[in-house]
């Protein structure tokens, strides 16, 4: 079959991907991948991103995913292009590798709008194919005009986001959700960037009835940061100097040459 040349672009195992390679993937609904913005030929959290990649070999196919491979994968890829969205996708029984290169994303520039849903990911640690669930209320709060899903058990105690975490400001420290969730690249290079903008970051229980007590609620995915406004019907405020902090936080986070 011929390789598929169309952006984006698609590469299988260090070579164009095939319609018929593609093919399979179609098929399947097992596998995981990790996400990341390339700007120059960098990325922010490298090692994350492997150490990501082979946690979850080890436990989804019960072998590790060396990072070097993932790495020469990633800049075969990438060729020319210096700046990207970049996803690289690891399926099927071998397994094989694919690397997705996309244009760059911007993260959002404007405050966003949650809509709480009593739902739990499964095997939630892990990044996985297949994740209908989040999706699906992802899209329902979409329709319903806001900008994302926030996940809570049947009590209201949050987890995470659909493609999200949520960080929670008391005006001392940053507060993570412990509870089952997806470790984000970008959540955990915050959760040391912080503390060096003189905010101590630190995990605990959060429940959606607690979000009016904090001075401020972001959240973060592999596009960056933004501020949550609202969560359902609940109007929060936005503290600037504390988003200008973590923004400042997240910017000083080095970029790894990939």
């Amino acid at each position: 079959m011929d390789a598929v040349t169309a952006l984006p672009r698609f590469e299988i195992d260090g070579h164009a991907a095939t319609t018929s390679e593609l093919s399979v993937l179609a098929m399947l609904n097992y596998g995981h991948f990790t996400a990341m913005q390339v700007r120059g030929g960098r990325t922010r959290g490298l090692d994350l991103h492997l150490a990501r990649l082979d946690a979850a070999n080890r436990e989804l196919y019960g072998a590790g995913l060396p990072g070097e491979l993932v790495r020469d994968r990633i800049r075969h890829a990438l060729g020319e292009i210096s700046d990207a969205a970049v996803r690289v996708i690891v399926f099927g029984e071998s397994p094989s590798v694919m690397v997705v290169v996309r244009p760059p994303i911007a993260g959002p520039d404007t405050a966003l709008g949650l809509r709480t849903v009593s739902y739990q990911r499964p095997l939630a640690h892990v990044k996985h194919l297949g994740g209908f669930g989040q999706s699906y209320h992802r899209r329902l709060a979409e329709r319903e005009g806001f900008d994302e899903a926030l996940l809570t058990d049947p009590d209201g105690v949050i987890s995470e986001g659909a493609i999200t975490n949520l960080g929670c400001f008391d005006g001392t420290s940053v507060i993570w959700p412990d509870a089952p969730a997806l470790d984000g690249i970008t959540m955990l290079l915050l959760e040391k960037a912080l503390p060096a903008q003189g905010v101590p970051s630190r995990r605990g229980p959060v429940l959606v009835a607690d979000l009016g007590k904090f001075r401020g609620v972001f959240v973060t995915n592999s596009r960056g940061v933004a501020a949550v406004e609202r969560v359902d019907d609940l109007r929060l405020g936005v503290d600037e100097a504390f988003m200008k902090t973590v923004t400042q936080a997240y910017e000083s986070v080095t970029w790894d040459v990939i």
